[in-house]
């Protein structure tokens, strides 16, 4: 990274981060988008540069602006949040790659079921008191009990984008 991050606890600033979903549907002409209206998290970076921590989502606050195909996404066919609220990503470890890069480890927990997930991330920005991180990646949504495909309509890959701020924490 060009600028050293400080060693310590950091909190996601909520309001200055985004996480959203896309997926193609209906054979691949339609792209479902959304994102996550609700979204907490922290972390702390240790004195040899490595981080680790979590961030949270809660799963019935994803909204693609349109109430009946969210509330079927809350269902047991999709996200079941009566059973599985929150949908998490515990990070192992994150460390500086080349560049800006930033290299991120960890498992990803969607209906119960966690898979190991790795990701790149890029510093988009740092100081003293804030950092801030972009990354896209994609899942198969199949590998978290996410199965449900009527008539063969929901093919290949969600992608996830995320834009995650961190803040120094007070404590």
């Amino acid at each position: 990274m060009t600028v050293a991050v400080e060693t310590g606890l950091w909190q996601l600033d909520a309001a200055a981060t985004t996480v959203a979903l896309r997926h193609k549907t209906m054979w691949g002409l339609v792209t479902v988008k959304g994102t996550f209206g609700v979204v907490g998290g922290q972390g702390e970076v240790n004195s040899g540069g490595s981080a680790t921590g979590t961030i949270t989502l809660d799963a019935a606050s994803f909204d693609s602006k349109n109430k009946k195909r969210d509330e079927h996404l809350r269902s047991a066919d999709f996200f079941d949040v009566e059973n599985h609220p929150e949908i998490t990503f515990a990070v192992r470890s994150a460390k500086a790659g080349a560049g800006d890069s930033v290299e991120v480890s960890g498992q990803l927990t969607v209906r119960g079921i966690s898979r190991p997930q790795t990701v790149t991330a890029r510093l988009v920005g740092a100081d003293a008191d804030a950092l801030t991180l972009d990354t896209e990646f994609t899942v198969d949504r199949s590998e978290f009990g996410l199965g449900w495909n009527q008539m063969g309509m929901i093919r290949g890959l969600t992608t996830v984008a995320a834009t995650l701020r961190f803040v120094r924490s007070a404590g």
